[in-house]
């Protein structure tokens, strides 16, 4: 019967593929809700539709007003794996888990990492602008470089980083890995080098690629004070969570000559505005917050999404793929 449905709330990017894991369930009823809506009229949404059961999220934040409006909240899940707009001890209090995609985007995040740390080494735009301008003969001028035998110094050794370090090894690169949660021997056992000390192993990176989550610990971990640690012949990579790096700051490094580039997906405030001054920089290469959202990664968090969803329902969660693990019995 209709009154025994669980209502479940997803976002109209969800996949077809997961919305067939769904409506393939005759006690699940589906309430599409557009990805970006606003915080007012997503309540207004949830108690329209009350009891709602379970949520998948996009970009919408998710909170103890939410969860009062849903009335019988029993799972949030994260069409992704950051979670920053999610108050997770407001879910905690309630015992609602909140749950993430997993892996099922780490292989596109840690692509995007490697492609950006390609396009500057071997100068893309400026040789792509060489050609097309007519300034064959300049083309000397701007040698790329290799990506081979130099260090990158990789930031977290999760679900994204360890992927990240693996392209980062193929590519012939020494890769050391600063991630204090992960123990030395699980870094070394993956054929990199762990460093204790953030600082001391900034000045010898030729890269620095960023993989950790954005929590109070991590906003602001490079500011000016770190940037400069690095060497002026550096490139910092941020595809982690806007944030992390502090713009400003980088944006004083990279016209001064301290910092020889950069490749940022994420940015302090999304959508960044078209007057950011990172824009009009040749030695930075910025993309709209996609690294994960891949053509395929799309379909994988999608469907992880689903399964994460009703795992909860059927009283068998996946336990990996949910983040405030208190709530778990």
């Amino acid at each position: 019967m209709a009154t025994n449905k669980k209502k479940i709330f997803i976002t109209q990017t969800l996949s077809q593929g997961a919305r067939a894991l769904l409506t393939q369930r005759d006690d699940i009823e589906l309430v599409e809700f557009a990805n970006l809506i606003s915080a007012k009229d997503f309540e207004a949404l949830l108690k329209s539709h009350a009891p709602v059961h379970g949520v998948a999220l996009g970009a919408t934040a998710f909170g103890e007003t939410e969860l009062e409006a849903s009335k019988d909240m029993k799972v949030v899940t994260r069409i992704g794996v950051g979670y920053d707009a999610v108050d997770v001890p407001a879910l905690s209090r309630r015992k609602v888990p909140l749950m993430v995609a997993g892996s099922a985007n780490s292989p596109s995040v840690a692509e995007q990492a490697l492609f950006m740390m390609l396009t500057l080494a071997k100068r893309a735009n400026e040789l792509h602008a060489c050609v097309k301008d007519g300034k064959w003969a300049d083309r000397l001028g701007m040698l790329p470089f290799d990506l081979y035998g130099k260090t990158v110094l990789i930031i977290g050794f999760g679900r994204i980083g360890s992927r990240t370090a693996k392209r980062c090894l193929a590519m012939e690169m020494t890769v050391q890995v600063y991630d204090p949660y992960k123990p030395a021997a699980e870094i070394k056992a993956a054929g990199c080098e762990p460093v204790a000390d953030l600082d001391a192993a900034l000045p010898h990176a030729d890269f620095v690629t960023i993989h950790c989550p954005k929590t109070p610990e991590t906003v602001g971990l490079f500011d000016a004070a770190r940037i400069r640690r690095m060497k002026p012949k550096s490139y910092l990579i941020n595809t982690a969570r806007g944030g992390i790096v502090k713009e400003a700051a980088l944006y004083d490094a990279l016209v001064s000559g301290k910092l020889a580039g950069a490749g940022i997906d994420v940015f302090e405030v999304e959508p960044p505005p078209v007057s950011n001054a990172l824009f009009a920089l040749p030695n930075v290469i910025i993309a709209p917050h996609v690294a994960g959202v891949t053509v395929e990664a799309v379909s994988r968090m999608s469907e992880q999404t689903a399964r994460n969803i009703l795992s909860v329902l059927d009283g068998d969660p996946i336990r990996q793929n949910i983040i405030n693990q208190d709530v778990l019995g």
